[in-house]
């Protein structure tokens, strides 16, 4: 089997592991990116992806900037959670893994 095919079943698969293992999680493929903002916060960067036709923001943390995912297409697993902002609760998707399809 050719090692690009056999990494990509092995990723698939590390998915749904993941997924079967916790309920809530959801897992994504080929989702395009209409938006990254990168921002400081403490020791994090705190990386926002917008996603097309999705109005929820998607968010997960990192030590290092991530190179720039506007207009990839990524595959990403996540799960709903909720932030407070001024007072209001906002839906967010916090992402647990994200891989450049």
């Amino acid at each position: 089997m050719p090692s690009i095919i056999k990494k990509t079943l092995t990723s698939k698969n590390a998915a749904q592991k993941l997924v079967k293992k916790h309920d809530k999680l959801v897992h994504s493929e080929n989702m395009a990116v209409t938006s990254h903002v990168q921002r400081e916060c403490d020791d994090w960067i705190i990386n926002t992806l917008m996603l097309d036709n999705l109005d929820v923001p998607f968010k997960y943390k990192r030590k290092k900037l991530y190179q720039g995912l506007q207009g990839q297409r990524v595959n990403l697993t996540y799960y709903p959670d909720t932030e407070t902002v001024a007072g209001f609760s906002i839906e967010v998707m916090s992402v647990v893994r994200i891989k450049v399809s």
